[in-house]
């Protein structure tokens, strides 16, 4: 089955419009989610919207308040949000065009994947993914999602086109408030760094999401495994990590363990070596 569409519209440069849909780009339905219980029962606890006066309320009775002075609020109804009809409410419009990079990860938010929709809107699609290639640009441009203006960016994505939601100015935070107490590189042991510099290159290798699994929650599922087979969940204890006492003999010492890392059998194109992890300690299965 194709996937849904979270909206659809039209992309816009200038004069030329493409009827376009817009897919989540990511999942969380892989992860382990819980429900809240009451400790005695194990009856799975509903949360419901309490008023202070009238006490419990159904959902149904519950309006959208804007504050405008404490505890004062101005009440706006499904109908009020409709009236406001943008051009970005079914259309991304381009504005501009940066240079692929331009933009700092800071700003990034949440991506969607942008295709044509239907064979009608291909060519047209086609032709501004190429444009977009060939110059190496990033188009800048405004949404309506979730009642809210959206700034975003898209960017040619294998035969589609990535977009990405932008954060507002005012949602980043300055690198220079955490940052300006941090000395400079200014001072830095030479042959120190070039011991930290070696220690990289040994543990550099080609990025593979796939080999980075989530730990934690493979940890969490062999507790719950246990526990439904009726076992004590056994869980090996995490490395204790030594007190660094002097860094020059940690580097040295660092170099002498690390090895670079391992190379699969095959070659990729290019002649680099694709890297495997580690392998896990051994752990208890259950039953």
């Amino acid at each position: 089955m194709a996937p849904r569409a979270s909206w659809k519209g039209y992309l816009k440069l200038s004069l030329v419009s493409c009827p376009v849909r817009l897919y989540t780009a990511t999942s969380t339905s892989e992860r382990i989610s819980f429900n809240l219980l009451h400790k005695d029962t194990h009856n799975r606890v509903a949360m419901k919207p309490v008023d202070p006066e009238l006490g419990q309320v159904e959902r149904s009775d519950l309006v959208k308040g804007y504050q405008y002075e404490k505890n004062q609020y101005v009440i706006l109804e499904d109908e009020d949000f409709e009236k406001v009809r943008i051009e970005s409410t079914e259309t991304i419009a381009i504005e501009a065009f940066v240079d692929q990079g331009a933009i700092d990860v800071l700003y990034e938010e949440a991506p969607y994947y942008l295709a044509p929709d239907g064979p009608i809107a291909e060519e047209t699609f086609v032709v501004l993914r190429e444009a977009m290639k060939k110059t190496g640009k990033t188009a800048i441009a405004r949404i309506v999602l979730s009642n809210r203006e959206r700034v975003v960016s898209i960017n040619v994505r294998e035969k589609g086109m990535l977009m990405q939601t932008l954060r507002r100015p005012q949602e980043v935070r300055r690198a220079a408030d955490y940052f300006d107490d941090i000395p400079e590189k200014n001072g830095v042991d030479k042959e120190m760094l070039q011991l930290a510099e070696k220690l990289i290159e040994q543990k550099t290798s080609k990025f593979d999401p796939a080999a980075y699994k989530d730990r934690y929650e493979e940890g969490l599922m062999e507790i719950i495994r246990a526990k439904i087979a009726g076992e004590q969940p056994v869980m090996a204890a995490a490395p204790e990590r030594g007190k660094v006492i002097n860094l020059m003999d940690a580097l040295k010492k660092s170099l002498a363990e690390e090895k670079p890392p391992a190379a699969s059998k095959g070659r990729k194109a290019g002649g680099q070596k694709t890297a495997t992890p580690k392998k896990a300690a051994p752990r208890r299965k259950s039953a």
